[in-house]
Formats: structure tokens, sequence, C-alpha cells
């Protein structure tokens, strides 16, 4: 019997729509097949095409889809948080995700929290950290709210230095912090002498180093530019910013060596971004916040502009409603973890780095970094058979940012609600994992779907409107 390869003269490589099973007899004959997760359309989801005041749907998103394309953002300079983030004071501390109380934060907030107070000098100890924390006097909100994003548990506190990332096509701006790196950090709940003074010297040395350079650069750099570039070389500037991050050196390089005033200084701040493959990621984030921030406001429009966890909830944002949240319980995140941990020591989804799959990369880019299965699990053919889902539930194709794999297709862009119910597919991350209790931090990576409850809620509040 001959094999199907054997009768067209070439590899073939077959697309399975549905269940898994019926690829088996194909596969058996040794040709590739991708799976892809497709389901009948949901019943009794009626297809909305325009809201009961009138708007129509599809033009408002195309709306949202053209404002978000012509976004162009711009890393154009730092500062601290208290002096450049909207709203930010003495006694507040931001943090990922939807809003949540000090009584309702998991473990790895809490520890972020208690981190941030010792580092601000607020508190002596842990102990004293919890207890100011508990006691009112701390204003938690979220970063979200600010124009801000923080990956993992999110905590910005007011010394720490921010990059300004600024939209130049609308004019508005976003912030986040400078990235610590993997493992025991405070980004993921980790607490210790070392973890503050990775922070205080990130303070006196990564920061001033940084932010000279960064003023000799009268147009900043182009942040949404090095994204597209990226992706052309195995990042999806999610959970893989390894050429991310060596093109973002290779930008600020020359203006490193003519504004260095300690060559000492100079090759540790050079040493910590190469070392750290994650550095790009708190640039990657405020690009996606200041790309989508112009969507919101839309009426009328059905996609998602935010989407963020704290670890203990889930929750979106949509553009026809920015200042509401829906929410659900954060997922559980399936992955690879450190020799000594498994899933009994994993906190629930946590962070705002969904921003990037908003925005169009990140899980939704996966078919461009196939790579990232060793750090988050799975094979090459699930990163491709995920974003090629992801098209299912999005209202456009990103024009800027493209996969080589795919013939250098648009990314998928804009998650629609609509479809999000009418297919039933679920958004799906890739993230980092971190551990429960408060002070221990990263013990793995993963992926997961977003819950479905914070879609279904969106869409019975959109049949409202």
């Amino acid at each position: 019997m001959r094999k199907v390869n054997d009768l067209f003269g070439k590899e073939l490589i077959v697309l399975n729509v549905g269940l898994t099973s019926m690829a088996g007899s194909v596969k058996d004959q040794g040709v590739k097949v991708i799976d892809l997760d497709w389901r009948p359309p949901q019943e009794g989801i009626p297809h909305l095409r325009r809201t009961r005041s009138g708007v129509d749907i599809d033009a408002a998103n195309r709306e949202c889809i053209e404002r978000i394309q012509r976004g162009q953002a711009a890393l154009r300079g730092m500062g601290i948080a208290r002096d450049v983030i909207p709203g930010m004071h003495d006694r507040m501390l931001l943090h990922a995700g939807p809003p949540v109380t000090w009584e309702r934060m998991c473990g790895p907030q809490r520890g972020a929290v208690m981190g941030a107070l010792i580092y601000e000098g607020l508190a002596g100890d842990e102990a004293d950290a919890a207890r100011l924390a508990a006691s009112g006097e701390i204003e938690f909100s979220p970063c979200h709210h600010h124009h801000a994003v923080g990956p993992m548990a999110g905590v910005v506190s007011p010394s720490m230095p921010v990059f300004i990332l600024e939209n130049k096509t609308f004019g508005n701006r976003a912030f986040c912090t400078q990235n610590e790196g993997l493992g025991k950090v405070l980004r993921y709940g980790g607490l210790g002498p070392e973890v503050t003074a990775r922070l205080k010297w990130m303070e006196t040395d990564l920061y001033p180093v940084l932010d000279r350079a960064l003023q000799t650069l009268p147009d900043g750099i182009d942040i949404k530019s090095l994204i597209a570039q990226a992706l052309h070389m195995g990042d999806e500037c999610h959970n893989r910013n390894r050429a991310a991050t060596s093109l973002f050196l290779r930008a600020i390089g020359p203006a490193l060596a003519r504004t260095n005033r300690d060559n000492e200084t100079l090759a540790r701040v050079i040493e910590f971004i190469d070392r750290n493959d994650h550095f790009f990621l708190n640039l990657s984030m405020p690009t996606g916040k200041a790309l989508l921030e112009p969507a919101e406001g839309v009426a009328g429009s059905t996609l998602v502009t935010t989407m963020a966890r704290n670890g203990t909830d889930f929750g979106i944002r949509l553009a026809a409603a920015p200042q509401r949240w829906f929410t659900a319980p954060a997922g559980v995140v399936q992955g690879l973890y450190f020799p000594q941990y498994n899933e009994k020591d994993a906190n629930p989804d946590i962070g705002d780095s969904t921003i990037t799959e908003t925005a169009g990369y990140g899980g939704m880019a996966m078919a461009a970094a196939p790579a990232i299965v060793q750090f988050v699990g799975g094979s090459p053919q699930l990163a491709t058979q995920t974003t090629l889902e992801m098209y299912e539930i999005t209202a456009g194709e990103h024009k800027g940012f493209t996969i080589p794999a795919l013939n250098f297709r648009g990314t998928p862009l804009g998650i629609d609600v609509r479809k999000v119910m009418e297919t039933g597919i679920l958004p799906q991350i890739n993230t980092g994992i971190a551990h429960k209790d408060p002070g221990i931090g990263m013990v793995g990576a993963g992926i997961l779907r977003a819950p479905e409850k914070c879609f279904r809620d969106a869409f019975d509040y959109l049949m409202t409107l």
C-alpha cells in the first residue's frame, strides 16, 4: 500500500478540524497533522449585529482595530512611580489584575506587598509589613486604573523606577517597572534581603544608567518595531523575549556608551540585562497597554481591551465599558515545574502580562515562537495550533505583527466576546507560575485558558446596551 506522501510526491501537512481521533489513520502513514480545536457554534447564543441603541457592532470593532493598528509605541524615558504615574502617592501600592483587598490577596501578591513595604522603608520586617498592609493605612489600586501594568503580582511602590511608553499617534502613556528576572523575585512574591538588595540596585544603578541614555534619544526607542522584529526571530514577547531583549540592548547600546560615567557600573547593567531574557517583558507589556487604550470608549464594541489576573480573580474589560470589570476565579496553570515543586505548590493564574495576548502577541503569536514550549510545556505543534485557533475568536489580523511560519500572516488581534461565546473557544495564555505561599517566588511556567464566566457575563452585559 502506497503512503499518502508518495501519491503527491512531496511532504504534506494536514489540518484536522474536530476530533483528534479522526487524524489517527493519517498520522499512521507518517503525515504531519495539526489538530485544530474546533467546536460547532454554541446553542442559544444569538449573533449580535447591533446594540439595542442601534450601533453597528462590526463597524465599532473595525474602529477599535484601526485605532490599535495606527498606534506607535515608543520608550520615551523613565521616572519614579510617584512622580510620573497618574494618581500615585506615597501610601499607595499598585497591583496586577482586578481590584482586590488585602484580605482576598493570594500568597504571592501578599508577599510582593510586604516586600514593597520593606523596600520603601515603611516596615522593618515581614510581620510589621503584614500588620501595616492589613491596617487600612495603605491604599491598594489596580495598575490598570493608572495606565500601568505589572507582571505576576504586579506590585508597584512609590519609589520604584518605571519605564514610560508613549503612543505617538494618540499621545497616551503607559508605565511599567523594570524586570527583576526569574526565580526568587518580588514580582513572584519573593521575600528576603537579596530581593530588597536587587531592587535597591535597580533604583540606584540600573535606573540612572538607562535614564541618562534615554535622555539623549529625542525620539525614544520604537518598541512596537522591536516586537515586530522579535516575532521574526523566535519570540512571542510574553514568555519568550530572548531576541527582543537583545534587540533592545542593540538599540540603547550607543547611548549607554556615550553617557557612561563608570565602566564597572555600565558593565554590570549590561550583564544584568543580557542575563535576563525576560527584561523586555516589562517593555512589551506597557507597549500593549499604550496601543490598546485608544480603543477604550468605542460605543458598541464587543472587543476586549483589558485581560488581567491578581492570583485570586481573572478579569476582563471591554472597549465599550472600559471602567467595568467582568471577573471569575483565576484558573490553574498546567505546565512545567522546577525539580522540587509540583502543581500542589502553584498559585492560580496571576499577572497583567495577558495585556500581550489582548494586544495581538504573546499567546496569540505562539506560532512565531515554537521554542516557547520548552519553557511552558507542550509541543511545537501546540504553538502553531494555538495561533490558528485564536483567529477564530478575534476580529482582525495585525498589520504590523506577522508570523513567518504562517506565510507572514498577521497575528490574531481583537478578542471578540461574541466569537468567544459563539465558538466556545477561550483565549489561551502562556504564563509563569508563582508559589502559593508568600516569600518563595517562581516555581514553573505553563499554559491555560481564560475562564468562560468572564466572557459570559460580558456578553450578557453587551446584550443590554
